[in-house]
């Protein structure tokens, strides 16, 4: 509690898209004291300026990584909004930024609340992400909490998310949640000239969420009347059914926002990825906004005021012949590392297992007179957990976490379960034969297994001949 008797918020990522959002919302609420842990950078502090003029604001400049001045901070507020984080695309280009960086805050944090002499009174908000779940193509591009956790290959940013979701999960909070955020659709999104473009099939989809509602939301997990239900769980967040597109349609919003009749003169069809992205449509996204309302802007009002936020570059690129852009913007940035292009041409042949599935199904791939605009079912469907899930969780038994287990091709090794069996750590062993300890809450619940397997991706395949759980969403 501040010591004007205000509820006091920590932000972290506070100068990120996300964050400004939420700083935004923020702005308003003068019952909140908001402190803002910020690395003290000059871009960083550029950001902050516009934000000078907001009287419930302090911002702390340090490192989410030093484990002072997290607790420092922690020790000072009511609830933890922790968004910041090393991100795509600068996580894909510096893996080694995201590892240092993302698992280490969520650890720094859960330690500095349990330091606390009442933990309870600290409620922690923790980020994870879409990427978590990996590929999702057609026709299981719908899901769940407590599907599969399987990252896409080569994805470090989503693996390091994985960890930081198991750190809290398994924290021993009295008041935490986990949400896995989905892509947050943003004015600069117009402007992203980056290879991870050339890594999202067309036929795959996401159920986007506008920075304004992602800053909504944050802001309205910092106030007092969050039901006591939401606490301790992970939840998808998305948009809601407007917000359910195709990568396709997004491609075809985009291009036409900025004026471009038909936006395949900007790009060649085998340019783009057949595979190995993240994305899903949410069969459960609904279930956060019926506890935390926060959705609020329409997709075709988000486009429209992104596009006019843009420079008129960006605004009339439309006016452009579509070679030029097609030659000189969008070869080069797919030839760029990272890029589709650069893996042929440099015959990285995992890269490419992991965009085509192989050379050959890239040379398949034809030209737009073979293309069909993608129509994935808008009907949902669910994956098998392997369990009873009629059963709630505080009546599960030996039986339901062993059929769980048997699911996914392993065992439940613990002869004896507690009282309270959702959070009580067990220990298990995989198909593999690795031995871990993980409560049932993160395995039945939030989907994941092995620790060693989920860092093996190019084993999925394998390791799914005796996971069927797994195996759904191969």
């Amino acid at each position: 509690m501040a010591r004007d008797g205000r509820r006091s918020v920590l932000l972290t990522g506070a100068s990120g898209n996300w964050g400004r959002a939420t700083l935004a919302e923020l702005r308003g609420r003068d019952h909140l004291k908001v402190i803002a842990l910020v690395l003290d950078t000059p871009k960083d502090r550029a950001v902050m300026e516009q934000f000078a003029d907001m009287d419930n604001l302090e911002i702390i400049w340090g490192d989410l990584t030093d484990a002072d001045v997290v607790a420092q901070c922690v020790r000072r507020v009511d609830v933890v909004l922790h968004i910041g984080a090393v991100v795509s695309p600068l996580a894909d280009a510096h893996p080694e930024m995201a590892w240092a960086v993302n698992p280490r805050a969520v650890s720094n944090i859960v330690k500095a609340v349990r330091a606390l002499p009442d933990p309870s009174a600290v409620r922690v908000v923790g980020v994870g992400s879409v990427a978590e779940t990996g590929n999702r193509a057609v026709p299981h591009h719908w899901g769940r909490i407590g599907d599969p956790v399987a990252v896409s290959w080569g994805d470090e940013y989503g693996q390091t998310k994985v960890i930081a979701e198991r750190t809290m999960v398994e924290s021993g909070l009295p008041r935490w949640a986990w949400l896995r955020q989905t892509g947050i659709f943003h004015p600069g999104m117009l402007e992203i000239r980056d290879p991870i473009m050339t890594h999202s099939p067309f036929a795959d989809v996401m159920e986007w969420v506008s920075v304004e509602d992602a800053g909504r939301l944050a802001a309205n997990l910092a106030e007092d009347d969050v039901p006591e239900e939401f606490w301790g769980h992970v939840y998808n967040v998305g948009g809601g059914e407007q917000w359910r597109l195709t990568n396709w349609e997004l491609q075809e919003a985009i291009g036409g926002a900025m004026g471009v009749a038909d936006v395949r003169t900007w790009y060649r069809r085998d340019w783009f990825a057949l595979k190995n992205f993240h994305g899903q449509w949410y069969t459960d996204s609904d279930h956060l906004e019926s506890l935390v309302h926060f959705r609020e802007d329409p997709w075709q009002g988000a486009l429209e005021r992104a596009t006019e936020a843009q420079p008129p570059i960006v605004r009339n690129a439309g006016k452009v012949p579509g070679w030029i852009v097609r030659e000189l913007v969008m070869r080069r940035i797919a030839e760029r590392p990272r890029g589709t292009l650069h893996a042929l041409r440099t015959n990285n042949k995992e890269a490419i297992r992991a965009f085509f599935g192989s050379r050959e199904a890239w040379k398949e791939i034809g030209d737009w007179s073979t293309f069909t605009p993608p129509a994935p079912s808008r009907t949902p469907s669910y994956l098998d957990h392997g369990f009873d899930e009629s059963v709630p969780a505080e009546r599960w038994d030996a039986d339901i976490v062993r059929d769980a287990a048997r699911f996914r091709g392993g065992i439940l090794v613990s002869d004896e379960l507690s009282d309270d069996v959702p959070c009580r750590p067990l220990m298990w062993k995989c198909a593999e034969g690795h031995l871990f300890a993980a409560s049932p809450k993160l395995i039945l619940e939030a989907g994941h297994w092995c620790p060693v397997c989920v860092r093996d991706w190019s084993h999925y395949e394998d390791q799914a001949e005796a996971n069927k759980f797994l195996a759904q969403v191969l």
